[in-house]
């Protein structure tokens, strides 16, 4: 049997998510691709906040400018993201609803300031009905309400590392 493709797709505002896509690409290989909004969401923290809110308060799916070229072609999608108000952040949304994923593993992980995953995984099992959903991984990463931002570094990075080895052999996709 051929090595399975793997797409590795995140969403990451303050790098936290993306250091952990990085280390899932540094042992099990496969395509990184960051997730970017046609208009991108304000500098502004609170700006932000506000304009997700309203976005998840009407189902608005913010256009993305990442193109995605033969999703066919993968058999493993990794789909990294932040818990933004309890929620799966809009973007990653519009990622789930633009590409079909049947019958791919679909793997979510995420990055979050304490709280933990809200509904997050609950709604990429329901965006990806007809895909098998593994079970995800999730780490606190930084704070950006409390000025934290990129706080998978040194230890926390080494420490980061060691969870997601732990994770993959779990799910069966590192040996």
């Amino acid at each position: 049997m051929p090595p399975e493709k793997i797409l590795i797709v995140y969403l990451s505002r303050t790098n936290n998510t993306e250091a952990v896509a990085q280390i899932i690409q540094k042992n099990v290989g496969g395509k990184l691709v960051a997730l970017e909004l046609q208009t991108p969401y304000p500098e502004d923290y609170q700006a932000t906040v506000n304009q997700v809110t309203s976005e998840n308060a009407t189902g608005f799916l913010p256009p993305l400018k990442t193109k995605i070229d033969s999703i066919e072609k993968y058999d493993v999608v990794f789909v990294g993201f932040p818990t933004w108000g309890m929620q799966l952040p809009p973007p990653v949304k519009s990622f789930l609803h633009q590409y079909d994923l049947s019958c791919k593993k679909v793997i979510p992980f995420n990055t979050n300031g304490g709280y933990g995953i809200g509904n997050t995984f609950q709604t990429v099992k329901q965006l990806c009905s007809n895909s098998e959903v593994l079970d995800g991984f999730t780490m606190r990463g930084g704070s950006e309400r409390d000025g934290i931002l990129l706080a998978i570094t040194g230890d926390k990075e080494t420490e980061a590392e060691k969870e997601v080895k732990k994770w993959l052999r779990k799910i069966n996709i590192l040996q």
